[in-house]
């Protein structure tokens, strides 16, 4: 009998040590052995097929700038020197735009030596314009926990266009593992593309990723994405369909010409050309655009859970949807113009769950599509 128990331990240890994505289920064993400290226990539909929704904690502190904490300190000490005022947030509070604030997360590591994790805004708060981060102790990188980090998660949120509502618990971020290091090769990313058809299209290019371009042709309706309204009402991020899109938004019609200009700090919804498919085997992100192609930021939110546009998923047909902010100066989308590279990357193991009909998610075979908030 402990023979076949030793056997078990064994063969767990391995499939964590595999290189790739952690599933969902995997992630939960992290939270079992201690790897993951959660304040409180995960609440329905925290653990996605391959990431793990981040929640706020008690309180938020509204701080002078962004910061990092660096080799050698804490993102407590940057606090002290920092910190303006300290708002609670378990009755709720205004996050307002151009402020910045830092969070400590419910959720906390304590990762192996072999795996570390990264973090992303999710699609809603990206959708949001609300610019989201996470910051560790001792790392000069946001967004990233090297492996064999021990300590605690912090959020910086800074709503760049709607003033938003936010309590203890909501979840604005989440965080990936990886285990080990994982080559992005593409002569194995055109070889799942010829399996598996990761996007749409008769020409696909494949570099450093698999390209994604804009649609600026109209949809059924007529628009090609949506431009967001300044000084507009708050908008509560744990609550579905109670803000007016017309409220917030202004539609784009799409122009003969399938030209769009991106005015300097102005915020944009749009969508891609290509529907794009993450198999079950996979998990993918959007990787930042070259700078040196032109001056705009797209897609806050770059993760791409397993299933995402899987047929039997539910979500054939699904695109991208592409937060875009122009930078200093006005800026010309062209139809079809490359925008952004999808990075997929195996799994560990296949996933317990997929995006789409196994969560209810909201995104599976969307088009273009603002986020949850609006009705």
């Amino acid at each position: 009998m402990a023979a076949a128990s030793s056997k078990k331990t064994r063969i767990k240890v391995v499939a964590e040590r595999k290189p790739g994505i952690l599933p969902a289920q995997a992630i939960r064993r992290l939270i079992e052995d201690g790897a993951i400290k959660i304040a409180q226990p995960l609440v329905d539909k925290q653990l996605q097929p391959a990431s793990l929704d981040l929640r706020l904690g008690r309180v938020a502190y509204r701080v002078r700038a962004s910061f990092l904490a660096g080799p050698g300190a804490t993102v407590t000490q940057r606090l002290d020197a920092l910190s303006m005022h300290e708002i609670p947030l378990t009755d709720g509070a205004v996050l307002e735009t151009g402020c910045v604030y830092v969070v400590p997360l419910q959720e906390s590591v304590a990762l192996p030596e072999h795996l570390s994790a990264a973090t992303n805004p999710k699609s809603s708060t990206g959708r949001l314009d609300v610019f989201t981060r996470v910051i560790c102790d001792g790392v000069g990188a946001f967004d990233q926990i090297p492996a064999g980090y021990n300590g605690p998660l912090y959020a910086e949120i800074c709503p760049q266009t709607f003033p938003v509502l936010v309590r203890t618990g909501s979840r604005l971020s989440q965080i990936r593992f990886r285990s080990g290091d994982v080559e992005h090769d593409d002569a194995a990313l055109r070889e799942l593309h010829k399996n598996q058809k990761l996007v749409s299209g008769s020409a696909v290019d494949i570099a450093d990723g698999i390209a994604v371009s804009v649609d600026l042709s109209g949809g059924p309706d007529g628009l090609v994405g949506y431009r967001a309204r300044h000084h507009t009402g708050l908008v509560d991020v744990d609550v579905v369909g109670a803000c007016p899109m017309l409220d917030y938004w202004d539609p784009i019609p799409a122009h003969k010409s399938r030209r769009l200009i991106l005015d300097p700090n102005e915020f944009y919804i749009l969508a891609s050309k290509e529907a794009v498919h993450v198999p079950p085997t996979h998990a993918a992100e959007m990787v930042p655009f070259n700078p040196l192609v032109g001056e705009f930021r797209v897609h806050y939110a770059g993760f791409f859970d397993p299933g995402f546009g899987h047929d039997a998923a539910g979500g054939k047909g699904s695109k991208a949807v592409l937060e875009v902010r122009s930078h200093k100066v006005p800026f010309v989308l062209e139809d079809g113009q490359i925008i952004g590279r999808l990075i997929y990357e195996p799994l560990t193991e296949l996933p317990e769950k997929l995006y789409g009909q196994d969560l209810g998610s909201h995104y599976q075979a969307q088009g273009l599509k603002l986020s949850k908030h609006f009705r």
